[in-house]
């Protein structure tokens, strides 16, 4: 089977840039990855790919994670992704994501511009961000943008809050991987890219860590936000190239 090479550049960047963030790859893996293969191919191979990604950041960041947010945001993420996962099968995603990417785009411009505003790190306001995170996960493929708004909102320390996101995406793909396996999501091509993503994972998980010391705490947040804001946009921005194609064809 080819492999192609571009589409794992870009997925280098999406692990550095997710690293960064603090809110995981997958924010931007998808949107890259249904550029080049189907919706349910994509939800395989995020899972595959998060595993090992994650677990570089829970080695690299591990002195920072905040244990009751792991309990809050967690718990609800994994009970959330394995609901999400099985729907997927059977709910059409399309106006889903469109509500998703208009979801980051509207909440992470509200944080920037009140940016002197501070959700209390409060259990509701966790086990709400860790549930729909993880619906989404399951549903879309992707929730580490609104748990990393969530976790943004509490205003973590960076360190603190890559370890306790990278824990609970760990757990939500852990969980996924077995849901996306049974729906037949992860076959012969995702697991020929396996190997790739792995080492992907890793490399892009160390040299975002580099990077990220250099970025002072203050900037991190709303550096975080801003990346959310991006991922929203390119979200409908390839929903409208999709749909546009479809109707020129």
């Amino acid at each position: 089977m080819k492999i192609n090479y571009i589409f794992l550049v870009l997925a280098l960047l999406a692990e550095i840039i997710g690293t960064i963030g603090g809110f995981g790859s997958s924010v931007f893996f998808v949107p890259i990855g249904n550029f080049y293969f189907d919706f349910y191919s994509v939800l395989g191979m995020t899972a595959i790919f998060h595993l090992s990604s994650n677990v570089s950041k829970i080695f690299l960041f591990k002195k920072g994670l905040d244990k009751k947010l792991l309990l809050y945001i967690g718990a609800p993420s994994v009970l959330f992704v394995i609901i999400g996962g099985f729907l997927s099968k059977i709910v059409d995603g399309l106006m889903l994501t469109i509500v998703l990417g208009i979801f980051l785009v509207v909440f992470s411009l509200f944080f920037l511009i009140k940016s002197e505003i501070v959700v209390l790190p409060n259990k509701k306001n966790a086990i709400i961000g860790g549930t729909l995170s993880g619906f989404s996960a399951g549903l879309l493929g992707t929730g580490g943008a609104i748990r990393g708004l969530t976790m943004a909102a509490f205003n973590l320390e960076k360190n603190a809050f890559i370890a306790t996101s990278a824990f609970i995406d760990f757990l939500i793909d852990f969980s996924r991987t077995f849901v996306y396996y049974e729906n037949g999501y992860i076959g012969k091509q995702e697991l020929t890219y396996l190997p790739f993503l792995f080492a992907i994972g890793l490399i892009g998980t160390y040299l975002g860590k580099r990077i990220l010391n250099y970025i002072p705490q203050e900037r991190f947040r709303k550096l975080s936000l801003l990346f959310v804001l991006l991922i929203g946009l390119a979200t409908i921005v390839q929903l409208a190239v999709k749909h546009w194609g479809q109707l020129a064809s």
